[in-house]
């Protein structure tokens, strides 16, 4: 996914604890191993430190995985990693929860704190 897309702005309380909680309910990527569309809820939720995450940016982030055939863990992973990157936040956890298939669901949960202490 292109991590370039996503963009971020200046946090105009940085010296405060808060959390921003981005629930994506229309989520859409592909099974790599049968082509199929996979639908889930992603779920980002994030203490900022200097900078939050633009949401148009992260729509058209989260559009990009649309045709992209990824497992479900890889899909959450490489959120985590990538918004990580972008915004630098003090913590942050993603989740992805994905509809049922074949009658098995499945929910990843992944987590960042970049604290130090």
């Amino acid at each position: 996914m292109r991590r370039e897309l996503l963009e971020v702005f200046d946090n105009t309380f940085p010296e405060r604890d808060y959390s921003i909680e981005i629930v994506n309910p229309e989520f859409t990527s592909v099974c790599p191993k049968t082509g199929l569309p996979d639908f889930g809820t992603i779920t980002v939720t994030y203490v900022p430190d200097k900078t939050c995450i633009e949401l148009k940016s992260l729509k058209y982030y989260f559009l990009d995985f649309r045709n992209a055939g990824i497992f479900y863990e890889n899909v959450t992973n490489t959120i985590l990693d990538d918004l990580v990157a972008v915004s630098q936040p003090r913590e942050m956890t993603v989740r992805s929860e994905w509809k049922a298939r074949g009658g098995i669901t499945e929910t990843v949960t992944v987590e960042y704190s970049g604290r130090k202490g």
